[in-house]
């Protein structure tokens, strides 16, 4: 019995099935409309055009002897070539290792707390970012010339230690040096903006837990973080890997240097380029083969 004064609700009543409804005429009407699809002339007008193009260049890279292929495939994989494109990988290897690690270190004081400690990053960013590559290099290929030495000891006091700096800087780690310094001031604002990119979230509901800070960071807010840092900090690589031609000024031999000097002996410039190119491709390609792995593994949970 009904304890309210309003009208039993009774379900609808379905027609029995084979009765014509009002709503079958319209499906009928729109079943029999025939679907076209949307053309696109100009997209396969861009496309036979591109094709062409090249199509063009292919046949100009098989047809003209001015690449002179056979010099190229004498050189590509010769001694001193194989050599330069080790030293460009210790130089891109290094200066990653380094650059990153400092730049971690930088990302978190940015970050910090203290007025200090984000004056001294946002300082050295500033700074490294502002100064080309080149000077950087040059300046400490000849730390020699400024400093003499270098004595470790009370500050404006008496040294007990002292370094002679021609000897400890030579052309290969100041290579590495210039590289490294200069490639923490680009990864300290990756670091940083994929820090930032975290909700802030994560890190109160981590508070709350109990879950100490050093863990916080090592477990959560950097896995979830390297998922926008990854594709910056693999840009960075890839163009430290090709800015390693700009230690050439410093007469060390990586594969640009030893380029040149084999086609300044040979005069067979072109050639020569085209063996440098194709190194610096092989070797992208690779660096972005791994790339993409890595993404992919801490795209998980996030990507279905």
């Amino acid at each position: 019995m009904s304890l309210t004064s309003d009208p039993p609700v009774r379900p609808p009543v379905r027609p029995p099935a084979g009765t014509a409804t009002d709503e079958e005429p319209a499906v009928q009407e729109y079943a029999a409309l025939k679907v076209v699809p949307v053309r696109h002339p100009w997209r396969w007008v861009a496309v036979a055009a591109t094709a062409v193009l090249l199509a063009q260049f292919l046949n100009g890279l098989v047809t003209n002897p001015g690449w002179e292929w056979d010099v190229f495939a004498r050189f590509v994989t010769t001694e001193t070539i194989l050599r330069a494109v080790w030293i460009t990988l210790q130089l891109t290897f290094y200066g990653t290792v380094i650059g990153f690690a400092l730049g971690i270190v930088l990302a978190f004081m940015r970050l910090s707390a203290s007025p200090f400690l984000r004056a001294v990053s946002y300082a050295y960013i500033w700074a490294f970012r502002s100064i080309p590559l080149i000077v950087q290099l040059l300046f400490w290929f000849n730390l020699a010339y400024l400093y003499k030495e270098l004595e470790f000891g009370i500050p404006f006091g008496p040294g007990f230690v002292t370094f002679d700096t021609m000897n400890l800087v030579g052309a290969m780690s100041a290579a590495v040096l210039g590289l490294a310094l200069h490639q923490a001031a680009y990864a300290a604002e990756i670091v940083r903006g994929g820090v930032l990119a975290v909700d802030s979230g994560q890190l109160e509901a981590a508070a709350a837990l109990g879950i100490p800070r050093l863990r916080q960071l090592r477990r959560i807010v950097l896995p979830q973080a390297m998922r926008s840092i990854l594709p910056n900090a693999a840009n960075e690589i890839i163009s430290l890997f090709k800015g390693t031609s700009i230690v050439s000024v410093m007469a060390i031999g990586e594969l640009f240097y030893q380029v040149q000097v084999v086609y300044g002996r040979n005069g067979r410039v072109v050639p020569l380029l085209m063996v440098a190119t194709v190194w610096y491709v092989l070797l992208t390609t690779a660096l972005s083969v791994l790339q993409y792995y890595v993404e992919r593994h801490y795209a998980k949970g996030a990507v279905r």
